[in-house]
């Protein structure tokens, strides 16, 4: 039997927002790999084994379904959202390129999900309308003097900008200090979206000034976008809408 590899994203949490790609390929695994939660998510079948780790075994992970799919099993890798955004696909290839020579041969797709962060955008209305950036704001990887220049740095090219990881129990202080960064290099009327569980029941928006803003307002369930100058707030009867416009001033 040859074995492949596919390395797929779930959407932010609703199943409708599973692509059709990824829900064949799916069906037709023998295998699933991933983090305990979005392995969960993936529902039991006769012939399908589902192996589930914790957050930060990314690597082992990898390497295990890369030989898994070595020795012939049909192999799906799976990540929230986009695989190729902060999640599974960088795992994979880094476990690639350091690992045993023979899985260079195999069979690999990365099969492309919706992102946390256009589903947020999307339910906020446009605020990635225009350029933007994409920030991780976990240190567990990089420095924070990194995230810090990197905040600023955004700030200067006036990006709107799309944060993932706030803050968890184990950096309880991220958020404030972003926030920090921003007061100093943002003018107080920016525009800030806290999308939190996008497409689930527990689903929350809410849209608030910079300077009202404050860390408790994000946790690990929640994707944070800060618009540019030119983001815009279209009030109505509901929610508001907002927007970045197509050109820039």
């Amino acid at each position: 039997m040859s074995g492949w590899l596919k390395i797929v994203g779930l959407g932010p949490g609703a199943e409708a927002m599973i692509t059709p790609e990824v829900s064949a390929a799916l069906l037709d695994a023998t295998d699933v790999v991933g983090y305990v939660p979005y392995v969960n998510r993936v529902a039991p079948r006769e012939g399908l084994t589902r192996h589930g780790s914790d957050n930060r075994e990314e690597i082992r992970r990898a390497e295990q379904a890369l030989q898994l799919a070595l020795e012939g099993h049909r192999v799906v890798v799976v990540s929230s959202g986009d695989p190729g955004v902060f999640a599974m696909a960088s795992a994979v290839f880094e476990a690639l390129e350091a690992g045993d020579a023979a899985w260079r041969a195999l069979d690999i797709q990365v099969l492309p999900g919706i992102s946390a962060m256009l589903a947020a955008s999307a339910r906020a209305g446009a605020p990635l309308g225009h350029d933007f950036c994409c920030i991780n704001l976990s240190d567990n990887l990089k420095p924070w003097a990194l995230i810090e220049k990197r905040l600023r740095l955004a700030v200067e090219a006036d990006f709107a900008m799309a944060f993932y990881n706030p803050c968890s129990k184990s950096r309880p202080v991220g958020f404030e200090r972003t926030l920090k960064v921003l007061r100093e290099a943002c003018e107080p009327e920016r525009l800030v979206i806290f999308a939190r569980a996008v497409s689930t029941p527990d689903e929350s928006i809410r849209v608030t000034a910079l300077k009202d803003a404050t860390p408790d307002m994000a946790d690990m369930r929640t994707l944070v976008i800060v618009g540019s100058k030119q983001t815009r707030l279209i009030e109505r009867d509901g929610e508001p809408l907002v927007y970045t416009p197509r050109s820039a001033l």
